[in-house]
């Protein structure tokens, strides 16, 4: 794995990561473990297989387990609209709102945009930490009400004021809301809290005894990682110490997991029934879970709480998801066929963790490092074409994108520099830097009003 651990730690210079955390698990056997630079700088404390990271969105997979262990015991099925267990739910369009079942929240195909619940969710942390301002989105000085408890987040749903996509089951982007709206469900059903459930009926009985939810628990571990944020600048972007924890105690379901790579691999493992782990979820269960139930680009499909690339390379399938938040970057993967599971965990937050993960499996797999399992082509636009796609479009989550024209080419602002867009056809197109997918879309008159970017369906403000 030496060249591979070049290959990373010129990706972890580049973008300043304090440390990383790496493994990975083929049949029952760990076959790389790794840390690289530090969980606190100022100390000198490197990190191991057994600090304790923020995971993000990985959260997710973990409260779609949930949900699937739920439906075996008889206490509700996916297919169940979810005004069965919130009857308070309300969203724009009543008549879509009562066809919104579990599995669209568990697939991101509701019909719900990008709203600024997670935004509120966590106001009270974001209110208290000083580093926020450096955080990238904007999350500094809403002046909205803190959204605490699911009662306010079903609150907020019916009245603040938005347009659904479209029909539950037939538009997707990717949203932290109806994790929350999941969270609810488990803890109607299960009589239990959501940190209670996944304690008692996940993490206990896979030994996960590093992983935990509630910032309260933070005292009872040692080895736990120092959170770090980047300030950017146009020149010299720093990275420094950012040590408040994040809380959205409507929202934890959709990203507040802390855990160490040995936990997540003991976790992946039970759901490839690898080695000695328990299973958690019987085997029909575990296919639903790895099921591609919805297309989000071409070629990539969403499970429930995974991302799935059929053949990947060679017949394998790729299963995985990312996570961010502050002080987080993180991506986990499974490759059935090889019962391979491996996982990334870093300190810092909109870092490129899922390249070096990728980086380590595509060694593994025979492929150059940066192996991409989809090569988009290029098709010729007219220059007078571009303006349609120009204009900056935002979502209420904070996210902002701007697109605009130089020398008959699309241009992508990322950061302070402007990147071209190539055209695939049918409003679509993709970066080739990294290859991002980018999807325009057009209303009923024809007019580009909203884009795919970044798996989230985001509105156009300005032209």
């Amino acid at each position: 794995m030496q060249a591979f651990e070049t290959y990373a730690q010129q990706i972890i210079k580049q973008e300043q990561i304090p440390g990383v955390g790496i493994g990975i698990n083929e049949q029952g056997t760990t076959t790389y473990d790794h840390g690289f630079g530090y969980r606190n700088i100022a100390k000198n404390k490197p990190v191991t297989n057994d600090t304790i990271f923020g995971i993000g969105s990985m959260t997710k997979s973990f409260t779609c387990v949930a949900i699937m262990q739920l439906q075996e015991a008889g206490k509700l099925s996916v297919h169940d609209p979810v005004i069965k267990y919130l009857p308070k739910l309300r969203v724009p369009h009543p008549t879509y709102g009562e066809k919104i079942t579990i599995h669209h929240l568990m697939t991101h195909t509701s019909g719900i945009p990008p709203l600024k619940s997670h935004v509120y969710a966590r106001k009270r942390s974001v209110d208290q930490d000083p580093a926020a301002k450096d955080y990238g989105l904007n999350l500094v000085n809403n002046q909205g009400r803190p959204i605490d408890t699911y009662d306010d987040l079903i609150q907020y749903l019916a009245d603040e004021s938005y347009k659904l996509l479209g029909k539950p089951g037939t538009e997707y982007s990717y949203a932290n809301d109806t994790y929350g709206l999941l969270a609810a469900i488990i803890e109607k059903v299960s009589e239990q809290t959501y940190d209670e459930y996944l304690k008692t009926n996940i993490f206990q009985p896979l030994k996960m005894t590093r992983t935990f939810i509630l910032l309260d628990e933070l005292e009872n571990f040692d080895n736990i990682t120092e959170l770090y944020i980047k300030k950017q600048s146009d020149d010299n972007p720093t990275v420094y110490a950012a040590p408040v924890w994040w809380d959205a105690p409507a929202l934890r379901a959709t990203g507040y997991i802390k855990s160490t790579v040995t936990d997540i691999l003991n976790y992946l493992n039970s759901l490839l029934g690898i080695a000695n782990n328990p299973a958690i979820l019987s085997q029909e269960s575990i296919d639903q879970l790895f099921h591609p139930h919805v297309e989000y680009e071409p070629g990539k499909y969403y499970g429930y709480g995974f991302r799935i690339t059929p053949n990947y390379t060679d017949g394998i399938t790729l299963i995985e998801h990312g996570g961010g938040l502050k002080g987080v970057s993180s991506m986990m993967c499974l490759i059935p066929e090889k019962q391979l599971t491996a996982t990334i965990l870093t300190n810092l937050s909109s870092v490129p963790a899922d390249r070096i993960l990728l980086g380590a499996l595509n060694n593994r797999l025979g492929k150059p490092f940066d192996y991409k399992r989809i090569e988009y082509k290029t098709t010729p636009l007219k220059a007078e074409k571009l303006e349609n796609y120009a204009g900056t479009y935002a979502s209420e989550e904070g996210m902002k994108v701007t697109f605009s024209i130089k020398n008959e080419q699309l241009m992508i602002k990322e950061k302070t520099e402007d990147i071209p867009l190539s055209y695939m056809g049918n409003n679509e197109f993709f970066i080739p830097e990294n290859n991002q997918y980018v999807r325009f879309i057009k209303n009923k008159h024809g007019n580009i009003e909203r884009v795919f970017y970044k798996h989230r369906q985001i509105n156009k403000i300005t032209t």
